[in-house]
């Protein structure tokens, strides 16, 4: 037993010391001291394997290799944020949370919006038992092996911490270890790194974990969810994973009004290059937790919640020539191709120049010096013109009236900003764009085959379409350039396990204008089934919860296509799922069609989440907002009083948990 508790004491001794030198930024003992410590605990494990404990110190280290990141389903969905640039904007989200709560009073939690790579932890009685990238938001890669060589990530909560919960964060690099990293590089005579937010994210993805823990990652923590967490407010959400042992920025602030917001978004502005990290921005958060759940969420995004972004970084540069280019849905974009500058941390070429008004409305031509920005510090955008540098023989752009891949005069319908290639079924960029999306990973994700792979099977009049794809065999594939046996096997192979993609991301995959991955998933769970949604009618499908017109038209559309039936009807017969499956069907019934329900309060037998898909799993509606089309509210305890009054002025009945689960049950 000696081994034993000398093992324990050097483990606990050592997390205490990285808690305090990674998390508090207050080191106890000296490197070589954690070092020698650290040596001792691995020969110790060594001679005793059977005291192994997945939340050791040593496993920090590294040396496990992963060949293929598994993909792992949130349980709790990783959402994006809405934007905001103004006091305007503020104001506006700002109404727009009074209008659902009713004029209570609201505060807001500020904190930095970190400039890394989204990671989710899932905690299990105080211990890391997965890591999952953001992915898609549904669905993310497992990178558990790499995330824990990161220090300031614990692997053993202290404190009284839920039984299971997930927690939101960011992996970044620090400017000095991103700086370290790059002169160790130029040193080995290699090429620097870009920005510290690209190397961060790339790092979760190295297959050696021993790399990934040489590289000086930190994990800064923001969020918590999961059920009966016991937690009222945001910040105390923040000071809550703070004292179990998460690093936690201490910058956060609650704030009591929009105007006290502003101020904190002009000071970090104005002192963002003070931190040792990068920020681009704000997140302003309702802080209390049950108005955040009275929010809910938009197909995208919380409505709780809004990202106040800084000004974003401008730079000047020369525009050698106008190209266009043709998307898989004949939207036509104008492309400015740059004398190449460095923007944000990374090397600038092209920027969008999204339209012909745009060229019109800021007068830019070919030779112009303009002024270019990151939009919301992604997208490169050119914003202006340095007129006193046109050169003096300048020619007005004349925007084009032909399509540069197929020839075909251009369109552009009425009330759109944005001119269209017409020849869906003969332009060649349009085909190899919808093939290229039918087999990307959140679509069909088609292993062993790419953009150029598309492109060279096209080229070689292989595939017209993507249900050409279904009648690839190796033997025509061989003789492709570059396509080894192996190669051909792989690629042929990867398109057969296609056949088991459920219904809705082969919705997703048919390339439908304005079907989304969420717009699939909600088409897919209201129609069930690709015949029913073929004969749905536009008043129909707007009828679908966050379906609104021009979705609705353009699914009538795309149906109206003979040719798109026909595809259609050769996946069906090539074995892909057209239908929910059995499991997805489990439960689902017509119940509660034509029924629209507000939930609002804290609900004990079944949590909010779950009476919301026990509505929608019946065919009801849930909505955010009560109006005469409400149904009923279903009230729990802690209702905003708003909402209670409104029901009552429109003779909405209110009812319980219990009235409904039993109104369900008769």
């Amino acid at each position: 037993m000696e081994a034993e508790q000398q093992i324990n004491a050097l483990r606990e001794e050592l997390r205490e010391h990285n808690y305090s030198y990674y998390v508090l930024d207050r080191p106890t003992i000296s490197d070589y001291e954690f070092d020698m410590k650290l040596k001792n605990l691995q020969a110790l494990e060594s001679a005793h394997p059977e005291f192994y404990d997945a939340t050791s110190p040593t496993l920090r280290v590294g040396g496990a290799v992963t060949k293929n990141f598994e993909t792992v389903v949130h349980e709790h969905r990783m959402y994006s944020l809405d934007n905001s640039y103004s006091k305007e904007d503020l104001e506006d989200w700002e109404k727009r949370i009074q209008r659902i709560l009713g004029n209570v009073a609201v505060e807001y939690t500020c904190e930095l919006k970190y400039d890394g790579a989204s990671i989710s932890l899932t905690y299990e009685d105080g211990k890391l038992i997965r890591a999952v990238t953001r992915g898609d938001g549904f669905q993310g890669d497992d990178v558990t092996t790499n995330i824990k060589t990161i220090p300031s990530v614990p692997l053993k909560l202290k404190g009284d911490y839920p039984k299971k919960f997930d927690i939101r964060g960011e992996i970044i690099l620090t400017l000095e270890g991103f700086a370290q990293m790059n002169r160790e590089r130029i040193a080995k005579g290699e090429e620097p790194y870009m920005n510290p937010r690209n190397t961060a994210s790339g790092s979760l993805k190295l297959q050696d974990s021993a790399l990934v823990a040489q590289r000086p990652l930190e994990c800064l923590l923001y969020s918590i969810v999961g059920e009966n967490l016991n937690l009222t407010t945001q910040f105390e959400v923040l000071e809550k994973a703070r004292s179990w042992g998460f690093k936690v920025p201490t910058v956060a602030q609650l704030c009591k009004s929009t105007d006290d917001v502003l101020q904190f978004v002009e000071h970090w502005d104005g002192h963002r290059h003070d931190l040792p990290y990068e920020t681009d921005g704000v997140v302003v958060k309702v802080n209390t937790l049950r108005y955040q759940e009275e929010l809910g969420y938009t197909a995208k995004a919380p409505r709780w919640a809004m990202a106040y972004k800084f000004k974003a970084e401008q730079v000047s540069s020369v525009l050698n020539k106008i190209t266009y280019q043709v998307g898989r849905t004949g939207a036509f974009t104008p492309v400015a191709n740059l004398e190449p500058v460095l923007l944000a941390g990374t090397t600038v070429k092209r920027a969008s120049l999204h339209n012909a008004d745009q060229i019109e409305k800021l007068d830019i031509r070919e030779r112009d010096t303009v002024f270019v920005e990151k939009g919301g510090e992604i997208i490169p955008k050119i914003i202006a013109v340095d007129f006193t540098k046109r050169p003096s023989d300048s020619k007005r752009t004349v925007y084009a009236a032909q399509c540069p891949e197929c020839r075909s005069p251009l369109i552009r319908n009425l009330g759109e900003a944005q001119h269209f290639c017409p020849n869906d079924v003969g332009c060649p960029t349009q085909i190899t764009g919808r093939i290229q999306h039918f087999i990307s990973r959140k679509a069909m994700d088609i292993e062993g085959m790419g953009s150029e792979t598309v492109e060279l099977l096209f080229k070689e009049g292989l595939v017209q379409n993507y249900a050409d794809l279904y009648t690839l065999t190796k033997e025509a594939v061989m003789p492709l350039e570059r396509m080894a046996e192996k190669s051909a096997e792989n690629l042929v192979n990867g398109v057969a396990a296609s056949k088991a993609i459920p219904f809705e991301r082969v919705l997703f995959a048919l390339g439908i204008r304005y079907v989304g991955e969420t717009v699939a998933k909600k088409l897919a769970k209201a129609y069930k089934n690709i015949d029913a949604l073929r004969l749905a009618t536009e008043e129909e499908l707007v009828a679908v919860d966050e379906i609104g017109g021009r979705i609705a038209e353009s699914v009538v559309q795309f149906f109206a296509v003979p040719e798109n039936r026909e595809i259609i009807e050769r996946l069906k017969t090539y074995g892909l799922q057209f239908s929910l499956s059995e499991a997805q069907m489990e439960g689902q019934t017509e119940k509660l069609k034509g029924q629209t329900f507000v939930v609002s309060g804290v609900f004990e037998a079944i949590s909010r989440n779950d009476l919301k898909k026990k509505i929608e799993d019946n065919g009801g509606k849930v909505a955010s907002s009560i109006s005469s089309k409400t149904s009923f509210l279903v009230a729990g305890a802690n209702m905003g009083p708003s909402k209670k009054t409104k029901a009552e002025n429109l003779g909405i009945p209110i009812i319980s948990e219990q009235e409904f689960l039993d109104k369900l049950n008769a």
